[in-house]
């Protein structure tokens, strides 16, 4: 009987590789290390094998995927050009669009979480232009392709792969039909798939952490993740460094990280914040603005953003960005309080 049993498996199994052959996909299914992880899969969280082999054997390798995560914008880009995509006329208007929208919903998440509104908005900004792009691809194949043929962090895509796996279980999706960009990052906020399942909140109180369509969600999960990141109610975010001696320019760029004192940098001919502690730990960032060099000095906050997406280059736009949409804002709601 047992051994009855495991032919009709295999049977199966070789039924759906075959279906999917014919239908052009079965891009993974029957590669040893798909195997494997289908094997994982099945005895650490129990799903049915026949399942996953047509889950995964739906997935389609996706070139497209590979050559656009080996050119990432923040590695090709300088300031400059970054700031000049992500922090412009259109974003900052969209930006007190979306503000006005959801004022009473990002002031709820502001006290809550203690993370500025602006920060929360800017966020939205820069990854999905406020929900208007939230990826063109099905993450099952962005997943699929970059855990089992990108090399140099198939790894990390793996374990995206088991969570996503999870959180669809979870949410009772089915997964085939979720889109996210080509690393797999999903909704307004484009929260990898382990970030879903660790900071997604509930934040309209409808039973559901939904940030692939509801922006309340999205507002609410994106402050939670700051909040769990360290965010500083009180600290600022960076200041625009100047009159450095040539001995502290060499020490910028560096650990994202702040690791350095701010009076290191007020002794070699740094101009002192008001109002800020000499012992405030700071990190110096040389960047090529639209004017030439400029230096910025990050705070912690300034980190905490950079935990969202590992770059100073993305820190600085949702800085930047949210620092242009709450000065024109604070106009709007002034305006509408007259």
């Amino acid at each position: 009987m047992m051994q009855m049993k495991r032919t009709v498996r295999v049977a199966l199994a070789s039924v759906l590789a075959f279906s999917f052959s014919t239908l052009g996909a079965a891009d993974f299914i029957g590669r040893s290390e798909v195997d494997g992880f289908i094997d994982t899969m099945v005895s650490r969280h129990g799903f049915e094998r026949e399942q996953l082999v047509l889950v995964i054997g739906e997935a389609a390798r996706k070139q497209k995927i590979l050559d656009a995560i080996s050119r990432p914008v923040e590695k090709t880009k300088s300031w400059r050009g970054y700031r000049r995509i992500f922090v412009t006329d259109t974003r900052i208007d969209q930006g007190v669009e979306f503000w006005r929208g959801h004022h009473a919903t990002l002031l709820r998440a502001q006290e809550q979480f203690g993370v500025p509104a602006q920060i929360i908005v800017a966020t939205l900004g820069v990854e999905t232009r406020y929900g208007r792009q939230r990826g063109g691809y099905r993450v099952i194949d962005a997943l699929s392709t970059l855990a089992f043929d990108y090399s140099p962090r198939s790894s990390f895509f793996r374990d995206e792969l088991e969570q996503f796996l999870l959180l669809a279980r979870e949410e009772h999706k089915a997964p085939g039909e979720l889109m996210g960009s080509y690393a797999g990052a999903m909704g307004y906020g484009q929260f990898m798939p382990s970030s879903y399942r660790a900071y997604a909140v509930d934040f309209d109180g409808d039973g559901v952490r939904d940030i692939w369509d509801n922006p309340a969600d999205a507002i609410g999960s994106i402050a939670n993740y700051y909040q769990q990141h360290g965010w500083r109610i009180q600290d600022g975010v960076a200041w625009r460094a100047s009159s450095l001696k040539r001995d502290a320019t060499a020490l910028a760029n560096g650990r994202l990280k702040p690791e350095r004192s701010l009076s290191d940098f007020v002794t070699r001919g740094g101009v002192l914040p008001t109002g800020v502690e000499r012992d405030t730990m700071v990190t110096l960032m040389h960047l090529e603005g639209e004017r030439g060099d400029e230096y910025w000095l990050g705070l912690h906050n300034f980190y905490v953003i950079t935990r969202y997406n590992h770059s100073r280059l993305y820190a600085m736009a949702v800085f930047q960005l949210g620092e242009e949409i709450l000065g024109e804002i604070a106009d709007v709601l002034t305006q509408g309080d007259e």
